[in-house]
Formats: structure tokens, sequence, C-alpha cells
């Protein structure tokens, strides 16, 4: 009597095929970001920018130009007229500035050392609640870095 041709998978293909799916979501796992932390880095970037554009606005019309957080976003006072207008909303639901400190940006070159804390509502997937510092030293231009917890 004759045994007919083994078919399946060998005990070694499958551990193969394990290790590799493995490896492929360790992989994926670990170049995935923070979703929080990653919408707070770019709304501090965001803000970098727009400190930086009101301050080069209000040195070129000579006028004082400062920046409030508001309820649900922030405020400009004193651009000066026909100055492009610079958005006054945060790009992500949750975003708000602790505190209720005000930033004036100028019109000297050099202003006072300034800084603003972003947080979200929402906790990232370690539980804690990411922040960011948005800052200058009053001569160099507004730098995003991790805030103190």
């Amino acid at each position: 009597m004759q045994r007919g041709a083994a078919r399946g998978f060998t005990l070694i293909e499958l551990m193969v095929v394990i290790a590799v799916i493995a490896i492929g979501t360790a992989v994926a796992s670990l170049a995935l970001r923070d979703g929080e932390a990653s919408a707070l880095a770019r709304e501090g970037d965001r803000l970098a920018a727009l400190l930086e554009s009101a301050r080069a606005q209000s040195r070129a019309a000579g006028v004082p130009v400062v920046w409030r957080a508001t309820p649900g976003g922030f405020a400009w006072q004193g651009l000066p007229p026909g100055a492009a207008a610079l958005p006054t909303q945060w790009l992500s639901a949750g975003t708000h500035a602790v505190g209720n400190a005000a930033l004036l940006l100028g019109p000297d070159p050099i202003i006072d050392a300034q800084a603003v804390v972003l947080a979200r509502s929402a906790a990232g997937s370690d539980g804690t609640v990411p922040t960011l510092q948005i800052a200058t030293d009053g001569l160099r231009p507004f730098a995003v870095t991790t805030a103190a917890p």
C-alpha cells in the first residue's frame, strides 16, 4: 500500500511565517507616532511661524502687535491695516494655550523673552497630556520645545 504525498505546511514553514508577521507588526507599531503628539507638534510649528510673521509685520509697520489666547483659538491686536490676515483658530480641536499671558511682538527688533505653552485636552497613548512650549529669548525667532510636565 502506497501512501499519498504529504500535504500541508511543515512546522518550520509556519514558524517562519509567524516570525515575519511579528517583525512586520513591530516595525509598523514603532513607525507610528502618537496622534495627539503629532497634532500638537503641527500646532506648535504653525504658531511659531505665525508669531514670526506677526513680529515681522509689527517691525515693518512700526506698531506693536499683541497675541492673546482665546477660549476657541487666539486673537491678534494691532496688526497694521492692509497687512495679511493671520488665522485665529487652531488646526485641531482640543488644542489650547495654557494660561492667558499675552505676547508682545514688536515693533522693536529685540523683544522681551516670552513663551506660551500649548496643550491638548486629550491624553496621548501613554496617558499623559502632551505639552509644547513656543518661546523666544527676544533676539532669536520663536522655537518649539518640549515643555516640562
